[in-house]
């Protein structure tokens, strides 16, 4: 039992005790600088904090018991590791303190380098410094101290004590402007000193206490801040936008420091073992020689691409080559990987399965299976519904005399045009009033992500393809140019300069996410190349674009693979054709609704104030051949396909004018004499149907049973255009789905009366009709083995399902209260926009399980929005359900989903 208690209570791990498989526990970083140790790739030594410790910590707001000890365990084996004691005067070891989750939330949270340094250390790191090499580089061994400093209490202050970040990067733009230089590499070793002190001062200033000198103290208050950024906002807000469990906790990962910015043969990186924004194969990446890592993401100055480190040092950047081949053949995917040269040394310092744009997915994943390192279904993992609806969205169309007036980094590809906004406090505000912005900064930082998030493309001066903007819009898949140096941005005057003109706040920009270009004014735009394949019109065996040769091949893959089967929410034959362009496999939702509306809104009204039975019959028999005639182009462009037709859902004042406007134009028309005998009866009718809340009243089911003839006019189109189909040579296959069905009553009354209709019609054409219901009231799903009794199918509808599940109405909750239940954590994403497994879910589960009880093979399928919801086609394929429907853009999706569900395998996360 003790044994047990000790495994249990273990929080901290050697690098050499850990591997790649590990991220629950030691998350990402710190699993993945395990197994690098564990290859024999020249990893700094160090030791990880493991999750479980952040969760006790957030939990109880102190350290678990044991974890203080065995920090100090570790510490001391890397001291004599190292031969160097943390914060020694005489020769220090210093440390890095690092964040890192299971799942990559790049710039999310916190990190402090250079911990151990204070007064005394930073002189002992001087000599140490100068030891190392005949001559002291760049500026001398002093000048690496003082800078190696300045970069501790500027991001302890910041980091650890809530310091604002600007209060230091105020004192060093005044320190450059008094050398009159903007390069921080141009600040020598007194002016370094003297911005410590500088520092030193705000950081007294906002704390009420000295700079810890303690280096101790300084790691637990680190490893602290740590922990405790897991709750920022900037987190919750990633955490929440990428769908990552709140529940994970962050690892802390503490590895002996290594230096970059030790002079001209220093240095420090990022790799990608391929192009991460088009999965071209080849060195990508960026180099910034005399500086440490947070130089490089944070974009604060301009990198040179990795390729010229082969100039500058042709050893390491043949040692990195290999490095990255090896890490990319163990992993089996693409890889990000962080380095650092330290006078001539390499040290890789962080690899991952690297962030990728969506058509970089798309392409990498088809590389690797002709590389034979992964299947096709380790492909279809590989790639996401969310990738493959980003690679339909459109492209800018510069056929016309459009010039770019800058080019920067194409960061993550997509065509964006919106109003330039300089704050991501009015990026939100205008995005909530449906504005489209570009946000424009010199650079991004994690503070920005709530603009980002809000903003259609993102546009900096700085930074590469591995800048802090680049990395989270390839993410989120925002369009995004980095490093346009030729903009002079001015934030606090809302303004930038380029090409000789001025760009102000509210002015309208188009940035091409692929080429970097940047143009003034609204480009426009027209279909991608993708949206083209799907509409047919490219065809994937003539094009040389890899995206769409290779879209095809995972697509046909996914349509082999897959059990759910995908239908459409179409009402016309136009949407029905584009449909099975996009690869849909019959209509799973038509509502007959709309096509009550336009011009026969006049016999509708006919039918509402028919005063006799005969006047109501006449309505309806106008009605009948206009019906028929919709459902015969339906059913031609289905092509004997399976069309799910649903009788009339909502209240039939809906197709009247409302009660307010309708009584002001008769009481105007009666102040001025005019006849207005016919008005007076539809408002008459409009009272007599006026109903407080007219979703949960005469509607559906209802609304068929109390309008004499209204479902049997309908059930008679439908099969009429059938039958008239199959004798014209076609094939029809109709559905009659009855709405809001509570009781099985309700279906048995309406499908005698169907089945009579039914037979008189079809005769001898061979046309089987099947008569089902939508679930979507939730007693209906709790009695689902009654209705299935009188049932051939079922379809959830899970917009009014979810609706009446939470008590809450669609039309009204998403702008009243939904955003405060998303801050707050209530919901991680709204039930409307992906399936409520625990609620609703468990209505569609029980439902689906109890109707099939009683009705063995019942057909099931889904026809809400949540049809070509990624998450929610998941749900369904495990529930057991026959196919999804779902808008004719989304049928791809749904596609793709179905068969990522079916394969269900374990590779690396999309995320």
């Amino acid at each position: 039992m003790a044994a047990q208690q000790t495994v249990d209570n273990k929080y901290v791990y050697d690098f050499a005790e850990g591997n790649k498989d590990l991220k629950d526990l030691l998350g990402g970083k710190g699993a993945n600088l395990a197994e690098m140790t564990n290859l024999g790739l020249p990893v700094p030594p160090g030791f990880t904090i493991t999750t479980e410790a952040c969760k006790a910590y957030l939990a109880t707001g102190r350290e678990p018991g044991g974890l203080a000890e065995q920090i100090e365990a570790h510490l001391e084996s890397l001291e004599r590791g190292m031969g160097r004691k943390l914060g020694d005067p005489d020769d220090p070891l210093l440390v890095s303190v690092r964040s890192g989750a299971k799942f990559s939330m790049p710039g999310m949270m916190e990190t402090v380098l250079n911990v151990g340094l204070n007064d005394r250390s930073v002189e002992g790191l001087a000599l140490q410094a100068g030891g190392r090499a005949d001559s002291a580089a760049s500026g001398g061994a002093d000048r690496f101290a003082w800078d190696s400093y300045r970069r501790l209490i500027q991001m302890f202050g910041k980091t650890v004590c809530e310091v604002p970040g600007e209060e230091f990067e105020h004192a060093i733009d005044e320190a450059k402007r008094a050398k009159g230089t903007v390069n921080d590499l141009d600040l020598d070793a007194d002016d370094l000193r003297a911005l410590v002190d500088t520092y030193k001062k705000i950081f007294a200033e906002h704390t009420g206490r000295e700079f810890p000198q303690e280096p101790r103290e300084q790691l637990d208050l680190a490893i602290r801040a740590v922990f405790e950024s897991w709750n920022a906002e900037r987190a919750v807000i990633y955490r929440r936008q990428e769908r990552i469990p709140a529940d994970l906790g962050t690892a802390v990962n503490v590895v002996a420091m290594v230096f970059g910015n030790l002079g001209p043969d220093s240095g420090t990186g990022v790799a990608f073992t391929r192009d991460p924004a088009s999965g071209a194969q080849g060195i990508y990446g960026d180099y910034l020689a005399n500086a440490q890592g947070e130089d490089v993401v944070a974009g604060i100055r301009n990198t040179v691409p990795l390729q010229e480190l082969e100039r500058i040092d042709g050893k390491s950047y043949d040692e990195l080559l290999d490095y990255m081949a090896r890490l990319e053949g163990h992993y089996k995917d693409l890889c990000d990987i962080e380095f650092t040269i330290e006078r001539g040394k390499l040290w890789m310092l962080q690899t991952r399965v690297g962030k990728r744009t969506a058509a970089a997915a798309f392409v990498i994943a088809g590389q690797l299976v002709d590389e034979g390192l992964i299947d096709m279904d380790e492909a279809l993992h590989r790639v996401n519904g969310a990738q493959l609806a980003q690679l339909m969205f459109p492209r800018f169309r510069l056929d016309h005399d459009f010039e770019p007036v800058a080019k920067g980094i194409g960061a993550s590809p997509g065509a964006a045009v919106g109003k330039v906004v300089f704050s991501s406090d009015r990026a939100v505000e205008l995005a909530a009033e449906g504005e489209p912005v570009i946000l424009v900064r010199r650079e991004t930082n994690p503070d920005d992500l709530n603009g980002m998030i809000a903003a259609k493309g993102i546009l900096t001066s700085r930074g590469g393809k591995t800048s802090h903007a680049a990395v989270v819009a390839r993410g989120m898949g925002k369009t995004c140019v980095s490093g346009a140096d030729e903009l002079d941005v001015n934030v606090p005057a809302k303004k930038f300069n380029v090409a000789g003109q001025t760009v102000n706040e509210g002015d309208v920009v188009s940035i091409d996410g692929t080429t970097g270009k940047v143009y003034l004014g609204e480009v426009p735009v027209m279909p991608s190349e993708v949206v083209q394949y799907f509409e047919g019109t490219l065809d994937p065996e003539r094009t040389d674009d890899p995206l769409v040769r290779t879209v095809h091949r995972i697509m046909t893959h996914a349509d082999a693979r897959r059990r759910l089967r995908v239908r459409t929410n179409a009402d016309t034959g136009v949407d029905a054709a584009r449909a099975r362009r996009f690869g849909a496999e019959g209509i799973g939702l038509c509502r007959t609704e709309h096509m009550f509306l336009g011009d026969r809104r006049e016999l509708v009204e006919r039918l509402i104030l028919a005063g006799t039975d005969r006047e109501r019959e006449d309505a309806l028999a106008a009605l009948l051949p206009l019906q028929r005639a919709d459902f015969i182009e339906i059913f031609r462009e289905m092509a004997g396909l399976p069309v799910t037709v649903r009788l009339i859902d909502p209240p039939l004042h809906e197709f009247l004018p409302p009660l307010e406007q309708l009584a002001v134009n008769v009481a105007v028309a009666q102040e001025r004499g005019e006849d207005v005998a016919k008005e007076e009866a539809l408002l008459a009718a409009v009272r007599r149907m006026h109903e407080e809340n007219p979703m949960l009243g005469l509607r559906g089911v209802r609304l068929g049973l109390v309008i004499p003839g209204l479902f049997a006019m309908q059930v008679r189109a439908i099969t009429e255009a059938a039958v008239e189909v199959t004798r014209a040579g076609g094939s029809a296959c109709p559905e009659i789905m009855v709405p809001l069905v509570g009781a099985v009553q309700e279906l048995e009354t309406v499908r005698a009366e169907a089945e009579k209709i039914i037979a008189e019609v079809v005769g001898d054409s061979g046309v089987e009709v099947l008569i089902g219901t939508m679930i979507e009231v939730p007693r209906a799903a709790l009695t689902a083995g009654q209705i299935a009794e009188a049932a051939q199918f079922f379809s959830f509808g899970t917009n009014d399902l979810t609706q009446m599940a939470w008590g809450f109405s669609r039309d009204d909750v998403e702008g009243a209260f939904f955003w405060r239940y998303l801050e707050l954590g209530i919901f991680g994403i709204s039930p409307f926009e992906s399936i409520d497994r625990d609620g609703v879910g468990r209505l569609v589960r029980i439902a689906a399980e109890e109707g099939r009880a009683a009705r063995p093979g019942l057909k099931l399928g889904v026809c809400g929005e949540h049809g070509g919801d990624p998450d929610s086609v998941h749900f369904f394929h495990e529930v057991g359900l026959d196919y999804v429907s779902c808008s004719p853009f989304r049928v791809p999706v749904a596609r793709l989903e179905s068969a990522r569900a079916a394969v269900q395998t374990t590779g690396s996360d999309p995320r």
